[in-house]
């Protein structure tokens, strides 16, 4: 039987990210690898990441939509809607960007966040557009006998099936709080810190597993291996 192992928000750190999987001894023949999104942004290699993601599930790994990678394709789509790729840059895409070469005239951050500039429409170039064609590929959720694994989180209320696939990405206290189903769901999304002001994975009473260690602001890494509940992190 193979170990089920599931690793949620990267955030282009391509350091903790390799590090975690020579931790946790990863074999492709062994283990199945669960991806829960989030692999760019904020981090210094975003750019590194997706290629390592695309050579892992090249070789069985599963890689599932993050709300990042999903701001990332929509500041492309629609010949770039500008207010998309403005909600991207305030949400760390201009690092993301520079790994591929793209010069951003303003690339502080916070300006995105007070100014009611809008950016111009930029097009995909050459060293982007695989890694966007990848990325609109991924499914938003995996399902098993037991467990549900999902970026963000499931509507309480809704099937998985049905339910609208910005939810999947984005939700929070709604799903934290609320969800009551039968099958355990494993998540990131939202740092363990802000589920119970602690570093250590999360385990909510209601089936619910939070695993986005907040590699993103310099915390943590994780792993789960599900079926034992074995954790291992670096940061």
């Amino acid at each position: 039987m193979k170990r089920m192992l599931a690793i949620s928000d990267i955030h282009g750190d391509m350091d903790k990210f390799e590090r975690l999987l020579k931790l946790i001894n990863y074999n492709k023949d062994k283990d199945q690898l669960l991806l829960l999104g989030d692999y760019v942004d904020r981090g210094p290699n975003s750019r590194a990441v997706l290629d390592k993601v695309m050579e892992l599930t090249s070789e069985g790994a599963i890689a599932l939509m993050g709300n990042h990678d999903k701001m990332m394709i929509d500041a492309f789509e629609d010949k770039g809607d500008p207010k998309a790729l403005k909600r991207w840059f305030y949400n760390g895409g201009i690092k993301t960007l520079q790994n591929y070469g793209y010069e951003i005239e303003k690339d502080d951050t916070k300006y995105w966040y007070t100014s009611d500039e809008m950016p111009e429409p930029i097009e995909m170039n050459g060293e982007i557009r695989p890694h966007i064609e990848f990325l609109q590929g991924l499914p938003f959720y995996h399902e098993t006998d037991t467990h549900i694994f999902v970026h963000a989180g499931v509507h309480p209320d809704t099937p998985i099936h049905s339910t609208e696939p910005y939810t999947l990405v984005w939700i929070r206290e709604e799903f934290h709080k609320g969800y009551k189903g039968e099958k355990t769901v494993v998540f990131g999304h939202t740092p363990v810190k802000y589920l119970h002001q602690k570093r250590e994975m999360y385990f909510g009473e209601n089936k619910i597993i939070g695993i986005d260690g907040g590699c993103a602001y310099g915390g943590r890494l994780y792993c789960l291996e599900v079926e034992g509940l074995h954790i291992e992190f670096v940061e």
